[in-house]
């Protein structure tokens, strides 16, 4: 790839495979590690990825399809492509998976101090030049942003966007509710998991039989056969990992220590990202990490699609980045928009310096009776609506736009004010935002969780248009009283064309049928094991609203009629 004024590395020469190198370790074990590299004599700069599956998973030439769950974990990136482009591309299995010695620690402080061993390893190489870069997708990326806050001293930059950065928030706990589906699927995907003899030591100990029995006891997780047996057999297989993250329900040490500290204000650049269809798992880390990173960086948000498997897309963005980074090559990226997101329906992109983005103009669209969603705030008359939740018979709650008169077009961060009320002392929130298209059919955009027990903010880290809850603690609704709760709803970017409709349903489950994978990675929650009465409150003293971020159109709002001109007479 070129431009009139940049080019990028050539492809040239044959490449040399070592795949079973092994990187000692401070601590006396190694790690296995493969490489890729021009065969050519000289020193290259080096690309590092780190995963947990199968090494020879990762260097397959299967013609790339569609994301799924059989090859979501095909993400370290074509080594072949970066070899013959002047680089050695290096991929590594962490700590206690694959042919790697040691304990899987569920990507704890000692695994991510070991890839900073295995960066300066790397550059030691003879023939590393000393420059190393971090890249790949989901895993990959995850470890490379723990990495880059440890700041070793090779490491130059890293391209990892698909990527979550806080462990309870965006994987385990969404909205306080365990998140355990994608778990359950995710760990037949880790190859050769080593649980460790203190791990299985500390499912004995007291203080974890007693929390054991303490979940065995909890009606919510008992419903659910997957983790009543990991409960019921605590030391088999990988059920201490399940063990471990039931263990820990709340935010805390547990958590922090596996989600970047961006208190270390860190400086390595990066390219950041993920897609609109990723919001049940790595979409928010986008954000967040775009947020608070100090050094030089980008975000590019993408289609709902995710990427093919294999993974191969955006190759010559990569080494745009890391030719200019890693071989000082001026390929003009830092001249442009940093922050670039894909608009659904649109098949274009939209440019902006910031995020959210400069022309968000927040606008509220309340719940009314009869299941209307508007901008027009609630009638006198206008009160509530009920349905009920019970095993078998999830009932819902749905707000509808009139359809679109004007094009509206939404990019940014979405916020729900719910006023509700339940005869349980439980409300586990599943809020979501679907389009409705002129022959109704319907797609799911996105969601927000909120477990309403934790339903205490932090004010300090919560914005108008984002709330942040301190997830420390359980505080019991009151069975009839109205509840003040507010719900991060996962950030989207689409136009609704004319005829379109925007729809809010709340529900307390989620156990609708997923349309695809990365659906069913969103899917797979706790609910609750009783019945009950769940009343939504819209009223001019409860005003629920949905605050969503427009960025073009919607100039006079939508119309209660639709557009349609009435004839008199």
């Amino acid at each position: 790839m070129r431009s009139l004024n940049w080019s990028l590395s050539q492809p040239h020469g044959g490449v040399t495979h070592e795949r079973e190198l092994r990187v000692p370790l401070s601590d006396g074990i190694s790690l296995h590690c493969a490489v890729t590299r021009p065969s050519a004599p000289g020193r290259y700069p080096v690309l590092l990825g780190v995963h947990a599956y199968s090494m020879a998973d990762q260097f397959t030439d299967l013609m790339p399809e569609g994301m799924s769950h059989k090859r979501g974990h095909m993400e370290a990136g074509d080594s072949v492509f970066f070899a013959r482009r002047g680089y050695a591309h290096a991929v590594v299995n962490i700590r206690g998976t694959g042919k790697s010695e040691g304990v899987f620690g569920n990507l704890d402080p000692r695994a991510i101090a070991d890839i900073g061993e295995v960066v300066e390893w790397l550059a030691s190489r003879p023939w590393a030049n000393g420059r190393v870069g971090m890249t790949g997708v989901s895993y990959f990326s995850i470890v490379s942003q723990r990495v880059a806050a440890l700041a070793p001293p090779s490491l130059r930059c890293i391209w990892a966007p698909y990527g979550w950065n806080d462990a309870y928030r965006d994987r385990y706990y969404h909205g306080g509710i365990l998140s355990y589906g994608f778990m359950r699927g995710w760990l037949r995907n880790v190859a050769g998991m080593e649980m460790g003899a203190e791990r299985l030591a500390l499912m004995r100990s007291p203080a974890m039989r007693s929390a054991i029995e303490e979940l065995r006891a909890d009606p919510e997780i008992a419903n659910v056969p997957f983790l009543a047996e990991c409960l019921a057999a605590p030391e088999a297989g990988t059920n201490p990992l399940m063990v471990e993250i039931l263990a820990h329900r709340f935010d805390g040490p547990f958590w922090r220590e596996r989600s970047v500290d961006f208190a270390k204000a860190i400086d390595v650049p990066a390219t950041l990202g993920g897609c609109w269809g990723i919001y049940g798992l790595h979409l928010p880390g986008a954000f967040r990490g775009f947020e608070n990173w100090r050094g030089p960086k980008r975000m590019l948000i993408g289609p709902p699609v995710y990427l093919d498997r294999p993974v191969y897309q955006y190759q010559y963005d990569q080494l745009r980045w890391f030719d200019h980074w890693l071989k000082d090559n001026d390929t003009g990226m830092l001249d442009e928009p940093s922050v670039q997101t894909f608009i659904d329906n649109s098949g274009e992109w939209r440019d902006s310096e910031s995020w959210p983005l400069s022309q968000t103009r927040f606008t509220p669209f309340h719940l009314h009776d009869g299941g209307l969603l508007s901008e027009r705030e609630p009638f006198r008359g206008s009160d509530t609506t009920r349905f009920e939740d019970a095993p078998g018979a999830r009932g819902e709650a749905r707000f509808v736009t009139p359809p679109m008169v004007e094009a509206m077009e939404i990019c940014g961060p979405i916020a729900l004010k719910l006023y509700a009320s339940t005869t349980d002392s439980e409300l586990l929130v599943f809020a979501s935002l679907i389009e409705i298209a002129p022959d109704g059919a319907e797609r799911l955009l996105t969601r927000g969780w909120l477990r309403g027990s934790q339903r205490r903010l932090d004010t300090a880290k919560s914005k108008p248009w984002q709330p942040w809850h301190s997830h420390k603690s359980r505080e019991p609704l009151k069975p009839r009283e109205v509840a003040e709760l507010d719900v991060e709803i996962r950030p989207y970017g689409i136009i609704l064309k004319p005829g379109y409709r925007l729809a809010l349903r709340i529900k307390c489950a989620d156990d609708e049928a997923p349309q695809h994978d990365l659906q069913w990675i969103a899917q797979g929650h706790l609910h609750r094991p009783v019945a009950s009465t769940v009343t939504i409150h819209h009223s001019l003293d409860y005003p629920s609203q949905i605050l969503l971020p427009v960025t073009r159109g919607n100039r006079i709002g939508t119309y209660f009629s639709g557009g349609q001109v009435l004839l008199s007479g």
